[in-house]
């Protein structure tokens, strides 16, 4: 995406960049993290500026390797890499019963993570978060941290776009989400099994064969993430309107 980014200038844009403490046991085929991955991060950062690159540590997951204290080191680490190349930070609890989950964490062993448990790993982290300047909330999660100064997060956040554009916008929550999910509307263009990193906690995989097959059929010219266009294939025009607030608008006047 780096060498890419001219493409999408004429667009208003910003990055959610992953970056967990997890190894190739969770996350097989992650480059290295100080080498790639949090280089990577900061470059993107330095090319379009701060608030448009939000730091996601997420899904935490508990296992005898990957503990409480494990994370509250690795979560410190990385806070003081980026908290000059970001300005917010999204987390969240692995939920195993989440579609396509289960049968990834399975030869993980993980641990059971009770909402105490939770809490009181939150409460630590938005310490940590609040130390370096940086603003922390949690993504689809029911649990209520907002004592701690996290609040709900919006994905697909109108408030960010909002300030990027430098307007207001009239946009209500996506209705085909879960109930705890906080984005607002929108078109979603990616596709299930076709990313090769084969992330353990990751819902959009839930077939290596499959993802190994859509990522063979990849062509780089066609319009499709995976495979071109056939004849069989049907094509529908969606319609699509600006949720700009065109309205003048006095509030806090």
């Amino acid at each position: 995406m780096l060498t890419k980014l001219n493409e999408i200038k004429d667009f208003t844009y910003y990055f959610q960049f992953t970056i967990t403490p997890y190894g190739k046991d969770v996350e097989p085929n992650v480059p290295m993290k100080p080498s790639k991955v949090l280089a990577s991060f900061k470059r993107l950062s330095d090319m379009i500026g701060a608030d448009r690159v939000v730091w996601r540590y997420d899904p935490i997951l508990i296992s005898e390797k990957y503990s409480l204290n494990y994370h509250i080191r690795a979560f410190r680490k990385i806070a003081e890499e980026l908290h000059e190349y970001t300005r917010k930070v999204t987390i969240s609890f692995i939920d195993k019963d989440y579609r396509g989950v289960k049968n990834n964490v399975e030869k993980l062993a993980l641990l059971n993570f009770p909402e105490t448990s939770q809490m009181e790993l939150g409460a630590t982290l938005a310490e940590i978060a609040q130390s370096y300047g940086l603003k922390i909330d949690t993504c689809a999660e029911k649990i209520e941290l907002q004592h701690f100064g996290i609040e709900h997060a919006r994905c697909v956040d109108d408030q960010i776009f909002s300030q990027l554009l430098g307007c207001r916008l009239n946009v209500k929550k996506d209705k085909t989400q879960r109930l705890e999910c906080g984005c607002v509307e929108s078109i979603d263009v990616g596709m299930y099994n076709t990313c090769p990193n084969c992330c353990r906690y990751c819902y959009a995989n839930y077939s290596q064969n499959i993802v190994a097959k859509n990522f063979e059929k990849h062509n780089a010219q066609s319009p499709l993430i995976s495979g071109e266009l056939s004849s069989d294939d049907k094509i529908t025009v969606r319609e699509v309107k600006s949720y700009k607030e065109r309205q003048l608008n006095f509030e806090g006047l």
